[in-house]
Parts: C-alpha cells; sequence; structure tokens
C-alpha cells in the first residue's frame, strides 16, 4: 500500500483489500447469504487490488490490440495480437469461475446469493481492469440462449463454463475455454438493428430452420471481440438462396464461430479495429460476411426477441460495470485527500473537499446498492410468482444503465479534478478510469435508449409497473421526502400517458426520478442512517442539487460519518 512521502506526493493506491474496504458490498453480501462464495471472492479482491494486477491492467491499456490481417504469404488470417497482460487478466477472471457462476448450480448450503456473488465478483474486477469485462459480459449473457439449443450447448457447454483461459486461434472443438461475443450494429442503424442489412442464405436447398446451416453476407460496424470463439448474430433469414426479399425479411439470430466445422477459417474478414476513446485493452472491430458459415438458434423471425434476451443481462453488466469505475475513482480520491496536504492541512480536512468527496462517496454507494438489488432480481425472478422481481429487472434495469452510467462519467472526472494535475496525466489510473467510463452508456443502447425502453416495459406490462410502484411505496412509507417525490413522479406519469409527445419529450427527466427514487429506498433500507439522510437530502429534498459534486450543504457530523466509513483500509 502506498504512503505519502516527505514532498507531499501521493501514489495511487494499489495493494489493498477492495472487499475488505467496502462495508457496503460486504453487506450486500451478506443480505443475500452469497457466504459460500465468499473465500473465493476475498481471494479474488486480494488478486485484483494487487500491485501486480494493477501493473497488468496498465501495460494491457497502454498496449492495445493489433489487427494482423494477413500472414507472412498472403493468406488471410485475421489475427489479432494482444499484450501478454491481457490474457493474463482474462485468465484470472476465468480462473474465478465467474462466467456461468449465475447458472451453475449452487453449493449445497446454498440457498440463494449466486447472482449476488457473481455481480460482486464482477465489480471487484471491474475495479482494477474495465475492457476484459467486455468478453466476459458477453459470454455470460449468451449462455441462456445457448441452452436452448441442445445440440449446439452439448458441443460448446464444456468450453463455456470452463475455469481455463485458452488464447489459442482454433476451431471450437480443439479448444478447452471458450468466448463468445456479439454483433448487431450497422452503419447506417445504430441502435436500430430493425434496419440492419445482413442477410442469411440456407445452405440447404430445401430451406433452413432451427439449428440449420446459414451463410451470411453483409457488414457489422461494432463487432465486439473479433478474437471471441463465436458470435450470436443478428441477420435477415432469407428464404433461399434466391430470396428477391431477403433485405425485408425478418430478422433471425446466428451462431457464427471463428472456423467453421471442417476446419476453415470462416469467412469473417475483420476491416479494422476501431481506435476507441477508452476500452484501449479490448479489441472492437468492423467486420464483412463474405459467405460467413452461421447456424441459426433462436426461433425463426425471432432474432430481436432471442439477442434481448441476451442484451437484458449485459445492460446490467453495464450498470455494475459503471458502478465499479464510480467505486475505484471514489477510492482513489479519498485515498489521495487523505494524504496530501494543501493549505496548511491534510486535503480531507478542507470542508469543501469533504463536502466533494462524501457526494461521490453516497453515489458510490447508492450506485452499488442499485446494481446489487437488481442482481438480486435477476435471481428471484427465474421462480414463478416473483412479480416484483421480473419488474425490478425489466423495468429498472434500462432505467439504471440510463442513470448510473451517465453518473460514473461525471463522478470519474470529479475525481480526477481531487488529484489535480496528476490525475489527467496517462500514467494515472484516473485518467483510463474517466475515458473507460462512456462505453457503458452507449454501448446496448444509448440513453434515449434506455428511456424509451422504460417507458415500453410501464405501457406494455401494466401488472410489472404497478407491482414496482407498490414495493417503492413500501420503501416510502416512513420518510415524507421518498413519499412526495413518489407521488409527483405518479402524477407526472399519468399526465404523460395522455401526451405521447410529452412522454417521450420528458423520458429523460422521469426516469432520472424513477433511480433517485429507487436509490433512496435502499439507502433507506440497507445504509447507515447518516448515509440514508444525506443521500435523500441532496437528491429529493426540497433543496436537490444533481449539479457538480459538493454543491448541496451536508451537515459536519454527516459529512464525518460517510467519510470514515466509505473506505475502510487495514493499515
Amino acid at each position: 500500500m502506498a504512503e505519502r512521502d516527505k514532498d507531499n506526493l501521493v501514489d495511487e493506491l494499489v495493494g489493498y483489500d477492495p472487499l475488505g474496504s467496502d462495508p457496503a458490498l460486504q453487506a450486500a453480501l451478506a443480505r443475500a447469504q452469497a457466504h459460500p462464495w465468499l473465500p473465493g471472492l476475498q481471494q479474488h479482491a486480494r488478486t485484483v487490488g494487487s500491485a501486480a494486477f494493477a501493473q497488468l491492467a496498465d501495460q494491457a491499456n497502454r498496449h492495445p490490440p493489433q489487427l494482423q490481417p494477413w500472414d507472412a504469404r498472403g493468406r488471410r488470417i485475421d489475427q489479432v495480437e494482444f499484450h501478454p497482460a491481457w490474457h493474463q487478466v482474462l485468465a484470472h477472471y476465468r480462473a474465478q469461475q465467474l462466467i456461468d457462476m449465475p447458472f451453475a448450480d449452487a453449493p449445497e448450503d446454498a440457498a440463494s446469493g449466486r447472482w449476488t456473488a457473481w455481480a460482486a465478483g464482477f465489480y471487484l474486477h471491474g475495479q482494477a481492469e474495465a475492457g476484459s469485462l467486455c468478453p466476459a459480459t458477453m459470454t455470460t449473457a449468451a449462455i441462456p440462449v445457448l441452452r436452448k439449443e441442445p445440440a449446439l450447448w452439448a458441443q460448446i457447454a464444456r468450453g463455456i463454463s470452463s475455469a481455463e483461459h485458452d488464447a489459442r486461434d482454433a476451431p471450437v472443438a480443439d479448444k478447452t475455454a471458450l468466448w463468445v461475443g456479439m454483433g448487431m450494429t450497422e452503419k447506417q442503424g445504430g441502435s436500430d438493428v430493425r434496419s440492419n442489412t445482413t442477410v442469411a442464405y440456407p445452405l440447404d436447398a430445401a430451406g433452413g430452420g432451427r439449428g440449420a446451416a446459414y451463410r451470411l453476407q453483409g457488414h457489422k460496424w461494432f463487432y465486439s471481440v473479433p478474437t471471441a470463439d463465436a458470435h450470436l448474430v443478428v441477420a435477415r433469414m432469407a428464404s433461399s438462396a434466391h430470396d428477391a426479399h431477403a433485405l425485408q425479411a425478418p430478422l433471425a439470430c446466428f451462431w457464427v464461430p471463428r472456423w467453421r466445422p471442417d476446419g476453415r477459417r470462416n469467412s469473417v474478414l475483420v476491416q479494422r479495429l476501431k481506435d476507441k476513446v477508452g476500452n484501449r485493452s479490448n479489441a472492437s472491430s468492423e467486420v464483412l460476411f463474405d459467405d460467413a458459415y452461421g447456424v441459426l438458434v433462436g426461433e425463426e423471425g425471432r432474432g430481436i426477441a432471442t439477442i434481448m434476451e441476451m442484451a437484458t443481462i449485459t445492460r446490467l453488466c453495464c450498470v455494475l460495470g459503471s458502478s465499479a469505475l464510480l467505486r475505484q475513482a471514489t477510492v482513489q480520491a479519498l485515498w489521495s485527500a487523505r494524504h496530501r496536504q494543501a493549505f496548511g492541512a491534510a486535503l480531507v480536512a478542507q470542508p469543501l473537499m469533504q463536502s466533494v468527496l462524501a457526494d461521490l462517496a453516497l453515489e458510490s454507494e447508492a450506485a452499488l446498492l442499485l446494481a446489487m438489488r437488481l442482481a438480486q432480481a435477476f435471481e428471484d425472478s427465474s421462480a414463478p410468482g416473483q412479480t416484483t422481481a421480473l419488474a425490478w429487472q425489466r423495468i429498472m434495469t434500462p432505467a439504471a444503465k440510463f442513470w448510473v452510467c451517465k453518473r460514473a462519467i461525471a463522478c470519474s472526472a470529479e475525481a480526477m479534478e481531487v488529484l489535480g494535475g496528476n490525475g489527467y496525466t496517462e500514467s494515472s489510473a484516473l485518467a483510463r478510469i474517466y475515458r473507460e467510463a462512456p462505453v457503458n452508456s452507449i454501448w446496448e443502447g444509448s440513453g434515449n435508449v434506455m428511456c424509451l425502453d422504460v417507458l415500453k416495459a410501464l405501457q406494455r406490462e401494466p401488472a410489472l409497473r404497478d407491482a414496482l410502484w407498490q414495493d417503492l411505496q413500501r420503501m416510502a412509507a416512513d420518510d415524507l421526502a421518498m413519499a412526495q417525490a413518489l407521488q409527483r413522479l405518479h402524477t407526472q406519469w399519468q399526465a404523460m400517458a395522455q401526451d405521447a409527445w410529452a412522454q417521450q419529450a420528458q423520458a429523460r427527466q422521469w426516469v432520472q426520478q424513477l433511480v433517485l427514487v429507487a436509490q433512496a429506498g435502499l439507502m433507506r433500507q440497507h445504509a447507515a442512517p447518516a448515509h440514508a439522510d444525506a443521500f435523500v437530502a441532496s437528491r429529493l429534498g426540497p433543496h436537490a442539487h444533481l449539479g457538480v459534486m459538493g454543491a448541496f450543504p451536508l451537515a459536519k457530523a454527516q459529512i464525518s460519518a460517510i467519510l470514515g466509513a466509505s473506505l475502510q483500509l487495514q493499515h
């Protein structure tokens, strides 16, 4: 653990335990009764919090992947070369058996808690290296879709759940571990998947069908993790090789492996790697399908519904990933302020800095509580009759993605400011966090798409809407500010329902308030009273302020309690 030296220079915090120093995360695991997974999570935390792992994360991001489209003799290979640190980071994640933890059989002494345990492991990893969470997210999210294809699942189940990392570029049958990606986005449509023009033609003259082989032609503008062993791809399902109306055909979902079953490399041609703002350690690409081999998965013509089953989990991962970035930014800001002197006293003792740090800590804790509540909802919703859990999953997941992902961007910039110029240099972990933060707001649907999805869920599933409303009312029963905010939301919703234009135009403001009410309720339930009081007053009270951090006047005792509890390091 770094210390402040005599020259008043503070190194970033490494070599610490991100689980042992996080009371809110420990409490979430205890509430979910996730104790069977706790020893593994504790070891995982010590590893990702170590100085050695911080160095791996730095190397993987400082040396981004490079595309090698051709070999020395001009043969097309489309290989992507990574720094060895990338594979070490992926190998560690695999070793924690996090890939299939939400779906694997729970230990005999665990009735519940596996989704929370998985979310905690994901959250801890994301504080150290976020780019590797992209292949991890997509592989986990693909499992529910792939398990519905018995023949395919029998071939890949062991590789998907493997605790090993196999970095070889080889056919699926030869690999000990598999990664899965996804391909939806096209340049003419972006989030509007219904405008996709990639077409899949049946290889059999008699036509295709579920489990049948197809050849794909088209392109994908963002094709995440091009070195994944296979991708789930959305394309139009032509009725035959000569379908004159193929571009109007219904969308379907296809399993597109990197290698064909006959051992030849599949015709997925990587055009370039994206030069992204952040997410540098991970490769994202643009590809062409030149009669690429694929297998239909899911029901015919229900490609969007099939891929959305995967996207629902990836959206939860976006919330968890942004919460992880927010936590790490807050940790680094607290550490620096505790050990740096300014204007004759420790920076953390300066009243205005205390206000900023306390606000960051509140935002981080509320994001974590919401992310963990969603993880529990995903676990509970699999049981029959769990309407409230399903409501949180379907309505609050896109709402949380909208709000938490945006807050991570603003808060990482604020934390960088705490470190000053030292935080603004590329050698700073905060610089990487700041560049990384926007991707979760964009991936799997931007803010507007998330707000529209919330509206659709509220309109189309009134039973879920009512269940969520009742749960929020229960949480607000003993809090006047929450109850008033909830009533304002209800009144505004009724007015918006009469005006389609206003409903969309006001969606961002309404969804923002919905998330704040939910976070306030969770803080009331699970946070210390000083933390909950401060959050409710600053976010929902009559003088609420959601602009810059530190602009709401918290009481001195509240600030002291928040700062003392937010980062508990063992010395």
